[in-house]
């Protein structure tokens, strides 16, 4: 392999994970299917990262999707195509990832890079960014979470115009529709994600996913089941905040006028 198709970077508490495929606009082979899943194995496992960002390397793409190159390869009768149990690009089936995790949407966001985008707790997208699903025009649907998730969170009509007619959006109709949560010029895009960064790293790390975990209990049950499963024990990351030292923590540092320093424990 002339070039590592995933890189990694720690930067204190953060993992920044980078689709390393420029030249194929950032698409996802087998290989980095699993590059990918390995990345998010080690945030997941690493006490120590408490949120991750992933993006594409270069200035076109986040990720066009599925490379065809492989997968015709493949059907051709070469090595299969696999998507990791995590789901596509280690992320879209991993429903068990209570810590946060930003996509930073430098470009075409295409498919399966949708579908990761999709399975990101924010995003923040540069103006050129364009978003789409366009698998059923190669016979296919958007099977990594982009036909469950979609409607789920811009609606069934909005969801139907790019699930069924493939149509893209820029990332300005993307803010609009709320897939979104900032759009920025490419050149401030890095800018962005840190202040980002800095927001969610300035709440307890312990709270953040014990929130992401009752918010995504909350997508599979009804309102009443969600809410009465706080008292008996149905988020284990709600009870891990309740008996951590963080929480003494942030009621005396608000006392004192200070900023809270977290050990998530």
């Amino acid at each position: 392999m002339s070039q590592q198709k995933v890189l990694t970077r720690v930067d204190g508490r953060v993992l920044y994970i980078t689709i390393n495929r420029p030249e194929r606009h950032n698409a996802i082979d087998t290989e980095t299917n699993f590059a990918l899943a390995e990345a998010f194995d080690q945030f997941a496992a690493d006490e120590e990262l408490w949120l991750a960002v992933i993006r594409g390397a270069g200035e076109k793409a986040f990720c066009a999707g599925g490379d065809i190159q492989a997968m015709n390869a493949a059907a051709e009768g070469g090595e299969a195509y696999r998507v990791p149990a995590t789901g596509y690009g280690g992320l879209t089936s991993r429903f068990d990832l209570n810590k946060p995790v930003i996509a930073a949407v430098n470009g075409l966001a295409m498919g399966g890079g949708f579908e990761i985008a999709l399975a990101a707790d924010i995003v923040v997208a540069a103006e050129q960014a364009v978003f789409g699903l366009p698998e059923p025009l190669i016979g296919v649907i958007a099977y990594a979470g982009g036909v469950h998730r979609l409607p789920r969170q811009i609606g069934h009509q909005r969801a139907m115009q790019l699930l069924l007619a493939c149509d893209t959006i820029n990332a300005a109709k993307a803010l609009d529709w709320g897939l979104v949560n900032e759009v920025v010029p490419a050149a401030d895009l890095d800018q962005a994600v840190a202040r980002w960064v800095d927001k969610l790293l300035k709440a307890a790390p312990l709270a953040l996913r014990a929130t992401k975990q009752c918010v995504q209990q909350r997508e599979f049950s009804t309102l009443e089941d969600a809410i009465k499963g706080q008292d008996t024990g149905a988020y284990p990351a709600l009870e891990t905040m309740r008996h951590s030292a963080d929480i003494l923590e942030g009621i005396t540092a608000f006392a004192g006028k200070r900023a809270p320093v977290w050990r998530a424990s």
